[in-house]
């Protein structure tokens, strides 16, 4: 009789330490998420001319975007392999070929785009929300707007740059 009770408390013991388990995944999936998003914002030489993103999979982070440092690439990985509970760090950064022409083209691009009145608004802050990526000649616009206007015009501006030869804009509208 005492077995089968041992048995059963066992049983029972194990069933919620599952449960347990399976309800803390998402809940540290969640705090990772906040905490890469966090670092990688901190990072000192994160400028406009820079897009970082990230996937987080369980206690797994995938580090994607482009930087034009190549000391940025290795900062976000070293910041990510610290966060309490990421187990591996895939750093898919790419680091933009240095070039003088396309330097030339961000300092342009800057200011058609934040110098234009409607947008403005978006240099106000201490990361600008529109990312300037220049490889090549070629532009993306990376980042979030407030609305599909603004995105328009970021679009515009961009393409009014001489020397650029394509812009592709990614820029997100807000969802409010």
């Amino acid at each position: 009789m005492k077995l089968g009770t041992i048995f059963v408390a066992c049983t029972l013991l194990a069933l919620a330490s599952a449960a347990l388990a399976q309800d803390q995944a998402p809940r540290s999936t969640e705090r990772i998420t906040k905490e890469v998003r966090h670092e990688l914002l901190m990072l000192p030489y994160l400028g406009v001319f820079d897009n970082l993103a990230y996937k987080v999979d369980g206690y797994n982070v995938t580090l994607v975007g482009q930087v034009t440092r190549p000391t940025l690439k290795s900062d976000a990985e070293n910041v990510v392999k610290r966060i309490e509970g990421v187990e591996q760090v895939d750093n898919q950064i790419e680091v933009l070929p240095p070039s003088p022409m396309d330097e030339s083209l961000r300092r342009q691009l800057y200011r058609a785009i934040y110098g234009y009145p409607a947008l403005q608004k978006y240099a106000l802050g201490v990361q600008q929300p529109i990312r300037i990526i220049v490889r090549n000649g070629k532009v993306a616009l990376e980042g979030v707007v407030d609305n599909e206007g603004d995105k328009n015009i970021a679009n515009i501006q961009a393409n009014g740059v001489p020397g650029v030869f394509s812009v592709t804009n990614n820029l997100q509208v807000a969802k409010n």
